[in-house]
């Protein structure tokens, strides 16, 4: 069942919203309206909502504040970044550090990237910021303001070029978390394409908790609070497309960010993130169109990037209680925080912009292939491994499970709306069953 979401947007989001979309605002529609539109067939949510979560039928938390008239109700599965998060707090155990390698020797000519102002950036996303436009503009030449603005361009980006091939459109909702931040989660579900498609931003701060401090030490990092405590603040993208056709793959991707202030005022940062494939058939022309695209945009910054991040994707999403892996993979990286802050981010950003076309290709290419109810069938019991290793191995699922106060209905929305587990034969010899078996439990080399 989908869950429901009920929203009331306070009459202050009109002023708000002012903010980023100046002589673009049009106000909310009448005295009490619920929304008001901004974009061309997007409503924009203010972050001073209230919001109730009902799954099957069981109440969950409500927002604070005083509910205002106006209510909405959508349909869909409630998702944000907090998995993606969690995910920077919950890397114990990776199987390697990400160190680049030296620069390759350029011409030490920097591109002037055109980007425009904050604010006239910010008319084209799918709502406004987490952080406020005016201390964005302030601090327009802080790491955190760069990445917070790349994420939420990947995240419109995706969005819009989703909805184009679908026809459908993406519900919003702005979040607040009461410790610091918050985000902008966009999902659309029970599309033409798209079964469940979530492509979520977060943005949050505030102190370590000392499970998390923990871990990240136990892995190198060498910690030291102020009096025990530790402000971090980290934000990220993150998705998970589910499509409906079996011969159309799965795609995730997650780029992020952390900065970590200690006793001495100085801080540690690193970025992390990567992005893969899961198919329910092995098409090889597919493969080598996703996997080249990656790997283009990481030659443009080491000729070693592409081969060491895939093997660590390779590594990081196989289930091994199956002996196989998730997905024919693309590439992983975490702990990334050499040669230098703006080179890291470079690089991030190139990956970041292959999200389209590095899948988009593929969705257009199989968007009218015709499927049997046997082939269903199989995209139905991949799709339960593929709940197993979220379940059982992600790290940043598990992490935000065991953190108090965390949104069930978040942390879960990688997950497909439909799965099975059914005992399984070993599929016929020369099947494409069988195919798709020994790319997942031999990884390939597509590039």
């Amino acid at each position: 069942m989908a869950s429901i979401v009920l929203l009331s947007v306070k009459q202050t989001a009109q002023t708000k919203a002012k903010r980023c979309l100046g002589s673009r605002l049009k106000g909310l529609a009448g005295a009490g309206g619920p929304s008001a539109t901004f974009l061309p067939g997007r409503e924009w949510l203010s972050k001073d909502l209230n919001l109730r979560f009902m799954s099957h039928g069981t109440a969950g938390r409500s927002a604070a504040g005083t509910t205002k008239r106006g209510a909405l109700a959508f349909s869909g599965a409630v998702a944000v970044t907090a998995a993606a998060v969690a995910g920077f707090l919950a890397n114990a155990n990776h199987f390697q550090r990400a160190e680049m390698a030296t620069t390759i020797p350029q011409k030490a000519k920097k591109k002037k990237e055109e980007e425009g102002d904050i604010a006239q950036r910010c008319r084209g996303f799918m709502s406004v910021p987490v952080t406020d436009i005016s201390v964005l503009e302030k601090r327009k030449d802080e790491m955190s303001t760069k990445m917070e603005m790349l994420i939420m361009e990947t995240q419109a980006e995706f969005c819009k070029a989703l909805e184009e091939v679908d026809g459908g459109t993406f519900k919003v909702d702005k979040w607040q978390r009461k410790e610091g931040g918050g985000g902008i989660s966009c999902v659309m579900q029970d599309g033409k394409v798209f079964e469940k498609a979530g492509v979520n931003v977060s943005v949050v701060f505030g102190y370590l908790t000392e499970e998390a401090a923990k871990q990240m030490r136990s892995r190198g990092k060498v910690l030291k609070g102020k009096d025990g405590k530790l402000p971090f603040c980290a934000m990220g993208v993150s998705s998970v497309i589910h499509p409906k056709n079996p011969h159309i793959p799965s795609v995730h991707f997650n780029y992020r960010y952390f900065e970590i202030e200690e006793e001495d005022g100085s801080k540690q940062w690193w970025f992390g993130g990567g992005t893969d494939l899961t198919p329910v058939y092995i098409d090889r022309d597919d493969a080598f169109l996703f996997h080249n695209t990656l790997k283009e945009a990481c030659d443009k910054h080491h000729p070693k990037y592409y081969a060491d991040f895939k093997k660590w994707c390779d590594r990081y999403f196989y289930v091994r209680h199956r002996g196989e892996t998730r997905g024919i993979g693309g590439i992983f990286f975490d702990d990334l925080d050499s040669p230098n802050q703006e080179e890291a981010f470079n690089f991030v950003k190139s990956c970041a912009r292959t999200v389209v076309p590095c899948y988009l290709p593929i969705v257009r290419k199989h968007l009218n292939d015709s499927f049997t109810q046997e082939e269903k069938d199989w995209q139905q019991v991949r799709r339960g491994r593929y709940v197993e290793f979220n379940l059982v191995y992600d790290r940043g699922v598990k992490f935000g499970l065991a953190t108090p106060g965390s949104r069930i209905e978040s942390i879960l929305m990688s997950l497909p709306l439909t799965a099975r587990w059914e005992y399984m034969h070993e599929p016929g010899k020369g099947s494409r069953e069988a195919e798709m078996l020994e790319v997942l439990r031999n990884p390939k080399e597509w590039v």
